[in-house]
């Protein structure tokens, strides 16, 4: 029978998502787990896999409309099955409208069923025809499309309304040279430059607003504690040459940290476990999540089954997830069932910090630069390349003793990267 295909959850606090764009057409043969559509989150744009094979029908959403989750915005046919028409009821308008027209129809308060299109769905002309016939305001609205809206608004492109906001600037001061005096993403970026301010509020992203609140609920409902272990990177540091030397991939620290750690928590599980609803879960897989910074915040995608993984097979999955996290391209799988995670900022010269678990893992470690610092060996001062590790703990699910067990392993793994084979 036909399978609906449903604009998913991708985060916990979601409510809708926006479709990017469909990478099969109507009709087309469809295969399950190839990508299906590019749907934007709260944490980023991802491939979502098509859960079923067979033909694309009833599609009822197009690229840049907003969607409520779980809503129905196409079916999967099996070969030779009719299509049925969709439930009206099952439609939300903004899915028989461009994403200007509904915008339109909103700011209006418009019931978007009463709009006769002149095509396939209302767009912007139709809106425009519809007000202009039940105000009587035909000469009045092609005033104002001059540049302002009915209401008063100033008509713009996306783009440019969000570069305005982000910029903390007033879309009636920009004159638009776009069609009907619409203001265009060039004649913000040609006004912020020939206009000074002294300061400039920026309107932040959504994925930056959802790390703002994870964090916030991470940092005050969660009682963590930190362990911090200076180590000896003589090792580590030749460990890296030589792998390098046999190996196709770049080689980093991170590669080589990934390795160890998941080793460390194989041999401490209850470092590896969640704590959620109430309880203590121990996982059983190693899944490491890395923290990677792009533009709109911070994204954590995770390597699975980290502690079964070669050194080279690790760097592959970290510079494919890195990759596809800069460019806005995870996937759900990608971003899902993490245990642990790594936050390095070695490679901006920072010398320590203490970094904010993501929930309902149980820790997160935090990783420095490797510097050369003064310290005693074999009871002389000697020069030494030092690395400091910290290790934030929720104390619900560790205590001290277990984190400094699994930190005493990670350090003595890292000074000496042989003990892999004990």
């Amino acid at each position: 029978m036909a399978k609906d295909v449903i604009m998913p959850a991708l985060g916990m606090a979601q409510e809708t998502g926006t479709l990017l764009k469909w990478f099969k057409a109507p009709g087309e043969t469809v295969t399950k787990g190839e990508p299906l559509m590019e749907v934007e989150t709260d944490k980023a744009s991802v491939e979502v896999e098509a859960a079923a094979s067979g033909i694309l029908a009833q599609v009822t959403a197009r690229p840049g409309d907003v969607i409520p989750v779980g809503q129905a915005i196409a079916v999967i046919l099996n070969p030779g099955e009719t299509a049925t028409a969709p439930k009206t009821d099952s439609i939300a308008h903004s899915l028989t409208a461009s994403p200007v027209a509904a915008r339109m129809a909103a700011e209006h308060n418009l019931d978007l069923t009463q709009i006769k299109p002149q095509g396939g769905r209302v767009r912007k002309e139709d809106v425009l025809a519809y007000l202009a016939a039940r105000q009587d305001l035909s000469g009045t609205l092609r005033e104002n499309l001059t540049g302002l809206k009915p209401n008063g608004r100033v008509l713009a492109s996306p783009k440019a309304r969000r570069l305005a906001q982000e910029r903390g600037l007033d879309l009636a001061d920009i004159s638009g040279s776009g069609p009907e005096g619409a203001v265009l993403a060039n004649d913000v970026e040609t006004f912020r430059r020939n206009v000074s301010t002294e300061a400039e509020t920026l309107t932040v992203s959504r994925t930056w607003r959802v790390m703002v609140e994870r964090l916030t609920q991470a940092w005050t409902t969660i009682p963590h504690f930190y362990l911090l272990r200076e180590v000896n990177a003589a090792q580590l540091m030749s460990w890296r040459d030589s792998a390098q030397s046999r190996a196709t991939e770049k080689i980093t620290y991170t590669d080589l940290l990934v390795k160890l750690t998941a080793a460390a928590l194989r041999r401490h599980p209850r470092v590896n476990a969640s704590w959620k609803d109430g309880g203590l879960t121990l996982n059983p897989e190693v899944n490491i999540g890395l923290a990677v910074a792009v533009d709109d915040g911070l994204i954590v995608p995770v390597i699975h089954h980290a502690d079964q993984l070669g050194l080279s097979q690790l760097a592959a999955r970290r510079k494919e997830a890195v990759t596809k996290a800069q460019a806005g391209k995870l996937s759900l799988d990608d971003l899902s069932g993490g245990t642990f995670t790594i936050s390095n900022l070695g490679m901006y010269g920072v010398d320590a910090f203490n970094a904010i678990i993501n929930p309902p893992q149980a820790a997160i470690l935090a990783v420095s630069r490797i510097a050369d610092r003064v310290v005693p060996l074999n009871g002389q001062p000697a020069v030494q390349p030092m690395l400091t590790l910290s290790l934030s703990c929720d104390h619900r699910a560790v205590d001290g003793a277990r984190g400094a067990q699994f930190l005493q392993t990670l350090a003595e793994l890292v000074e000496e990267p042989m003990k892999l084979l004990d």
